[in-house]
């Protein structure tokens, strides 16, 4: 067997494993770019103990940093690596909660949050359910040679509970429409990503659209105030606006993201 067709897990799940680099890394799951010191801070060490980890993990090549004049920066290599933490966290235990900051955040990220550029959590599953509802995504079976011949560009696999491989989420003609009155050009989403894509959403079990137009509609929510930034990393929030938004466009009910 070539060797070049083996990958060392062990190498990147030994970066991963150290607490401190996993803060890191969650830290920069919400897709954004952040200053040593401010991962240190987030990792809970001081800055000649961060350099070390950031080391390694540039090593692993799950981080890279960007020079801005003597300032260095740091975010996640690729959407892969967010999607690898997403699937990590369906298998990890849950962590303690000791206050009753740490209980705000925990509660906060299982409402809705960033997973890289998309639309996670409860309001994240919510969403998807409703694109599916309103026929904007349709879900197609791709087991057993059974998969749509235009499943490519615009799906990813994935089934509608976690862990099954067999359906394929393929956007609609309808659906390509209605986004575009949306103010999402489906057309021009980025060629070099699939479309359509999914993380199985490691709090609710379920699917959360992902890829492109994960980020295209995220991107959308947020221009139109529909979503704002929270206090802790990661955290979004539902404008009333959004709300009221989220219901009359998609019929997403109040109730589905408290």
């Amino acid at each position: 067997m070539d060797a070049r067709t083996e990958t060392d897990v062990a190498h990147v799940a030994a970066a991963i494993g150290d607490p401190s680099r996993a803060k890191v890394l969650l830290a920069l799951a919400g897709g954004g770019a952040l200053p040593a010191s401010a991962l240190a801070a987030e990792a809970g060490v001081s800055n000649s103990t961060i350099s070390g980890h950031l080391a390694r993990l540039l090593d692993a090549r799950l981080l890279t940093v960007e020079l801005d004049g003597r300032h260095r920066y740091y975010r996640l290599a690729t959407t892969d690596v967010a999607r690898a933490l997403e699937q990590l966290a369906l298998i990890a235990r849950p962590l303690p909660v000791r206050s009753l900051n740490a209980d705000t955040r925990a509660k906060a990220l299982l409402r809705a949050r960033l997973c890289y550029d998309h639309l996670a959590g409860r309001l994240g599953v919510a969403v998807m359910s409703a694109l599916q509802e309103r026929e904007i995504l349709a879900a197609e079976r791709t087991g057993s040679g059974g998969g749509s011949p235009d499943a490519d560009a615009d799906a990813g696999a994935g089934g509608t509970g976690a862990g099954s491989l067999d359906v394929a989420y393929v956007l609609t003609p309808h659906g390509r429409q209605e986004l575009a009155a949306f103010g999402v050009e489906t057309d021009r989403l980025p060629r070099r990503r699939a479309s359509v894509r999914y993380c199985v959403d490691w709090a609710e079990q379920r699917h959360h659209l992902a890829g492109a137009l994960g980020a295209a509609l995220t991107a959308r929510l947020f221009d139109l105030e529909w979503l704002r930034h929270g206090k802790y990393r990661r955290v979004v929030h539902l404008t009333d606006a959004g709300r009221e938004g989220l219901a009359t466009t998609f019929g997403v009910r109040g109730d589905q993201v408290e």
